[in-house]
């Protein structure tokens, strides 16, 4: 990865246009369990680790979920793009170059006593570079519906009219499973395309497994992914949520103008 130009805090390549006309995009994948943790962990996080693109699960769904999801984007300096009461808790954030070209959300079948779920998914554009589907994600805590969550995934990006896809998510699973292995065949696995910081992302206090991600479509290039460390207040990583953050670092190629 080009390490001419970082961010001081991530030593990450920081967002901008790339001379062939390409982007550079930073992507978190944060699981926030409804704010009901340290909400003002979970935005010196989310600052620190100066995101063009926040997927978020467990955004607040019964009390007030548009209100807070309007306080967190302030309070991060980005904006609502989709997602929220619309996907049952998947919210996707942004700055204000990310230009949002179109909303896919969606609310999945549900079965009787699990959860409802759904995907928020923008298709988006930042600079020069192309349009690509973005989502956030939170799947089954039951494996049999999880499968089909995964299934669920791939054909809904498939419909945004867009080639390139990023995906970001808690996905109730391991890397070793059928439906993380599912996904893996058909996107990268930003970790083990480009592993960078820390793997496992829960739990914060004794971190033992990997059950979030970012994947990226074969079209854009990883530069890095990982749980990130040496924030300037670490503590918060533990008082934030029951989960760590997933940064990405994606290059994103040029698109038409």
């Amino acid at each position: 990865m080009d390490e001419t130009v970082v961010d001081a805090v991530t030593q990450l390549p920081l967002s901008g246009p790339e001379a062939d006309g390409g982007e550079v995009v930073r992507v978190l994948s944060y699981n926030i369990r409804s704010l009901r943790d340290d909400r003002t962990a979970v935005v010196r996080v989310i600052r620190a680790c100066d995101p063009d693109l926040v997927c978020i699960q467990e955004s607040p769904r019964f009390w007030f979920p548009r209100p807070q999801a309007a306080w967190l984007a302030r309070a991060t300096g980005l904006m609502v793009l989709s997602g929220g009461p619309s996907a049952s808790g998947p919210l996707l954030l942004g700055r204000l170059r990310a230009l949002p070209l179109s909303v896919h959300d969606v609310l999945l079948p549900k079965r009787a006593g699990l959860h409802q779920r759904g995907f928020a998914t923008t298709v988006v554009r930042l600079g020069r570079g192309a349009p690509f589907s973005l989502t956030s994600c939170h799947l089954s805590l039951d494996a049999d519906e999880r499968f089909e969550h995964f299934k669920a995934l791939l054909a809904h990006v498939s419909t945004t009219d867009v080639p390139h896809h990023v995906i970001g998510g808690d996905f109730n699973e391991h890397p070793d499973k059928p439906g993380w292995q599912l996904l893996a065949s058909r996107m990268q696995d930003g970790w083990v395309a480009a592993p960078w910081g820390g793997e496992y992302t829960s739990v914060p206090d004794n971190p033992y497994q990997r059950i979030d991600g970012v994947f990226a479509s074969p079209g854009i290039e990883v530069l890095a992914c990982g749980v990130p460390h040496g924030l300037p207040r670490d503590r918060d990583l533990r008082s934030a949520s029951d989960h760590l953050p997933v940064l990405a670092v994606l290059r994103v190629p040029p698109g038409a103008l």
